[in-house]
């Protein structure tokens, strides 16, 4: 079982808060599927909470004991049915956020009939920015500037 600080402690408390429980332990109890899902689960987020739905107060804390030190995790908080588990995230396994600010360059396709209609149609394919479209006839239009308010203009804003 991995030992925490009971300032580390808090801050995993805290941080718990707000968490949703991820796996639910029935009427069956700890079984080796229960045990795989909240090691995937560790794997994944590091910090869980995981819901029993039993009466028995001394089964939970069983259950607890068990889960923290067959899968080698700190046991957090155990509030009722739920009980909050830790376990350090993999080093190999990073977490990436893509954060993305607008709408960059898109690549569109523009298909032109021929004058005269009676030969192929012309394809291009062109580069759009965010602020721009293509029109029916197949131009590529800057969007139009917004429009400002006479009264913000007439205060200077």
């Amino acid at each position: 079982m991995l030992k925490l600080t009971p300032a580390e402690r808090s801050e995993l408390r805290s941080e718990a808060h707000g968490l949703k429980p991820i796996v639910l332990i029935g009427d069956a109890g700890l079984s080796p599927a229960v045990l795989k899902e909240i090691d995937a689960g560790l794997n994944a987020h590091g910090l869980i909470k995981v819901r029993v739905f039993g009466d028995d107060r001394e089964a939970r804390s069983a259950m607890y004991d068990t889960i923290c030190t067959e899968l080698n995790a700190a046991p957090i908080q155990h509030i009722g049915k739920l009980l909050v588990i830790y376990r350090p995230k993999l080093e190999g396994v990073k977490e990436t956020k893509l954060i993305k600010k607008g709408r960059g360059l898109r690549e569109v396709t523009i298909v032109k009939p021929s004058p005269s209609g009676t030969k192929k149609p012309t394809v291009s394919k062109v580069m759009v920015k965010g602020n721009e479209r293509v029109t029916q006839g197949g131009n590529v239009k800057r969007a139009k500037p917004r429009q400002a308010s006479a009264k913000k203009s007439a205060l200077g804003k």
